[in-house]
């Protein structure tokens, strides 16, 4: 709606200010399944992390999950004592078999040693790759955890909210936390980083406004 640029008139921005919030407050509670989807991505993203542990670690016949940990143990070890697992998995010379065709038609079966200098490259990849993968999942673990504690704590949405976006008066915010849905939450959330500031003050204080009014009308 452009509320995050200065070019708009001051009417125009109160226009669009007022359509805002009229349909963050007629459409209370309908945004829990924009929320969930959201969500259910970011339990997507992990799944997608650790299918590709998995599918990684069958390619390797079961070494890709303790590559790393086998790695850093291995830059540990004295001299005398080291086995290098990126070696194991990695060769650099190996056995080869070659076959071929001798002088009198027959199949001649040629042992040789063949040099792999490629896995010198991908040693170093695979290492990477899995410090990555650990990264990515122990980090969109945290966020699932994080998300959790969102929808079970309304105080924390309370919390992130004043903290993010350093608005001023917390009844406001409680206001909206108590009256408003987790996914209703969650979306006016998200549009405070799409809006101004200031806007998005005066939009959180006009919604709270009105949506404790309509509780009060409730209870009388």
């Amino acid at each position: 709606m452009d509320l995050d640029v200065g070019v708009c008139s001051d009417h125009e921005k109160r226009q669009k200010k007022k359509l805002l919030v009229d349909y963050l407050y007629s459409s209370r509670g309908h945004h829990n399944w924009y929320a969930g989807r959201y969500f259910f991505c970011e339990l997507l993203s992990l799944a997608n992390v650790i299918f590709q542990i998995y599918a990684l670690d069958k390619f390797f016949d079961g070494e890709f999950i303790t590559y790393g940990t086998e790695v850093i143990q291995f830059s540990q070890m004295d001299q005398e004592e080291r086995i290098d697992p990126m070696i194991r998995i990695f060769p650099r010379v190996t056995k080869c078999r070659f076959y071929k065709y001798g002088p009198s038609a027959n199949i001649e079966t040629i042992d040789a040693l063949c040099l792999l200098p490629l896995n010198i490259v991908n040693e170093k990849i695979y290492i990477f790759i899995w410090f990555w993968f650990l990264i990515l999942a122990a980090l969109t673990a945290a966020l699932i955890l994080f998300r959790m504690i969102i929808i079970a704590c309304p105080p924390v949405r309370v919390y992130l909210l004043s903290l993010r976006f350093k608005l001023g008066s917390l009844d406001h915010l409680h206001t909206i936390v108590r009256r408003m849905s987790v996914g209703d939450w969650f979306l006016v959330y998200m549009l405070g980083q799409n809006i101004d500031s200031v806007i998005y003050q005066e939009l959180i204080q006009e919604l709270a406004t009105k949506t404790d009014n309509d509780g009060k009308k409730d209870i009388i």
